[in-house]
């Protein structure tokens, strides 16, 4: 497998002006236990195998730049503007930008990541979204954000959201003092939850119309061509990336 098998969204397919893509584990530099498209510098992975990898995905792409963040499972959103070369931040679970030719970067093994795009405003951000992120809404933090910054319209937004772990597999035995009440009922049978209904609720919720949201229903752990932590613990990340073209 390549990097030509990259998941994409017929959502975001028919906008000319973006870029987008969920890459799957194959075609990169990193050996076992992060074989091989592994794109976090924080998992024990060499450092130069990380670039390498991130390299392959930026000319995949067409991508000037990359930004990513250390990921905390918190709800503290970015908003990057005036960037000239790759950078991660630190303590940020969500990214929102404007400029043309910058690539926003979420990395996962499980948790999802939930895409945004304004086709109207040219704006689009990237969120990771765990369960802890269902719990704490961050899509409406990040959705507001957007409102606020740049006059989004949520009815204009679209939303993807990416391979990550799917009902199958979501066991939650500690649900009740971990999730909300207002998620208990996306319990599919005892203790499993469907985090990608959670996540297209909370969308409609913030204002997008359901026809402009689009799940990848790819189950992470079932799936061996994505990294999983809850299948393999020690493994590497994969991740999903949108842009709008220079």
């Amino acid at each position: 497998m390549s990097l030509s098998a990259a998941h994409t969204f017929a959502l975001f397919r028919r906008e000319s002006s973006l870029f987008h893509g969920c890459f799957h584990r194959h075609g990169g530099s990193s050996p076992p236990p992060f074989a091989s498209l592994n794109v976090s510098f924080g998992v024990g992975d060499e450092p130069a195998n990380v670039r390498a990898n991130r390299l392959l995905i930026k000319e995949w792409l067409d991508c000037e730049i990359l930004i990513s963040s250390r990921q905390v499972h918190a709800k503290e959103v970015a908003v990057v503007a005036d960037v000239a070369c790759d950078q991660e931040l630190v303590g940020y679970d969500a990214l929102i930008t404007d400029q043309p030719g910058l690539g926003l970067l979420i990395q996962q093994a499980d948790c999802q990541a939930i895409m945004l795009h304004d086709p109207v405003r040219q704006v689009v951000a990237n969120i990771h979204c765990g369960w802890r992120g269902s719990a704490l809404n961050i899509i409406a933090t990040t959705i507001s954000r957007m409102v606020e910054t740049f006059a989004c319209h949520p009815a204009d937004l679209k939303a993807a959201i990416s391979p990550a772990l799917g009902p199958c597999c979501a066991e939650f035995r500690n649900y009740n003092t971990e999730l909300p009440p207002a998620l208990h009922g996306f319990q599919v049978r005892p203790d499993y939850f469907d985090f990608p209904a959670i996540s297209a609720g909370q969308l409609q919720e913030a204002g997008l119309l359901p026809e402009n949201i689009e799940p990848a229903t790819i189950c992470t752990r079932c799936n061996d061509s994505w990294f999983s932590y809850r299948r393999d613990r020690q493994t590497g990340r994969f991740c999903s990336i949108i842009g709008i073209r220079p």
